[in-house]
């Protein structure tokens, strides 16, 4: 698998259309004339729960670095497309996924990629925090390093204070250490999760709709930290707030069902483009509310 060294700082990112069928990365070429590796290329890529495909041929590449958001109505696949890439997808019986999802360059579904490695490289926080509610701050946090292996006392507890910092909120926690996760507030409990899922030090992070359960000061802490994570970390977001989208990302992609309720992806570009000047009516359609 890749190492954290492989990736470098870039910006920029487009994709193939379903309306203009273009490849990925003349798409990207075209519309970024830097050449740059991606952290993460999906080619042609479909998920299936049993014979209903949910996820039609996206192809689409993301910068390392960066930060792009997954808008579109409810039901159009982009859950589903955040399960394909940490392969969570086929966790749940019937589901199949086709297609390439590369995370620098290696396929994660190639025959001898470990899918709880795969996990561990490409990690996720949920709609809802979801700390472990038998376990204390400490241990929620470096939960992913003990079923790891790790057992030195100084290297878990460097872990959590590091992990907790970067997620903003060792200052709010560093005297309750050893207090259950849940007994913190529902903001606090997310960027617990956040500093749960990048102590086993991942290079994509997904955020599957991270502030719908939190209220307006939490949400804001979040999206705070979603810039700053940034700096280590790419990040793609799912999110049906059209202003978070255009605060906290660098790109934006747009997705959409088609007749049989696939969902695909129209359109993908800076993240100023698409909420200003987008190259599709549908796009323009759904970012001014006229649907979704």
């Amino acid at each position: 698998m890749p190492s954290d060294e492989s990736i470098k700082t870039s910006t920029g990112v487009t994709t193939s259309r379903r309306t203009e069928p273009v490849s990925a990365e003349k798409a990207a070429d075209d519309a970024y004339p830097t050449s740059s590796k991606y952290a993460l290329e999906l080619n042609n890529v479909e998920a299936f729960y049993g014979t209903f495909r949910a996820v039609a041929g996206v192809s689409l590449k993301i910068a390392p670095k960066s930060v792009t958001a997954f808008i579109g109505p409810s039901g159009c696949g982009k859950s589903t497309l955040l399960r394909v890439l940490n392969r969570m997808h086929e966790t749940l019986p019937g589901t199949s996924v086709k297609g390439q999802t590369l995370l620098d360059g290696v396929d994660l579904y190639g025959p001898k990629v470990d899918p709880v490695r795969a996990r561990r490289l490409v990690g996720m926080v949920f709609q809802k925090p979801n700390p472990f509610p038998t376990m204390s701050i400490f241990e929620n946090v470096i939960s992913g390093l003990r079923l790891g292996g790790v057992r030195s006392k100084s290297e878990l507890e460097s872990v959590a204070e590091t992990s907790l910092r970067k997620a903003a909120i060792w200052d709010e926690v560093k005297d309750k250490l050893h207090q259950p996760g849940t007994s913190l507030s529902g903001g606090q409990q997310q960027r617990l999760c956040i500093a749960r899922t990048i102590a086993v030090k991942p290079e994509i992070v997904l955020m599957d709709e991270p502030c719908s359960a939190l209220d307006p000061l939490a949400t804001l802490k979040v999206e705070e930290l979603v810039r700053e994570l940034a700096v280590d970390y790419t990040i793609v977001i799912v999110t049906h707030n059209m202003q978070q989208a255009s605060r906290v990302s660098d790109t934006t992609a747009f997705f959409s069902m088609d007749e049989q309720r696939a969902g695909y992806l129209v359109e993908m570009d800076a993240t100023s483009k698409i909420f200003t000047n987008p190259k599709e009516s549908l796009t323009e359609g759904y970012i001014a509310g006229r649907f979704g």
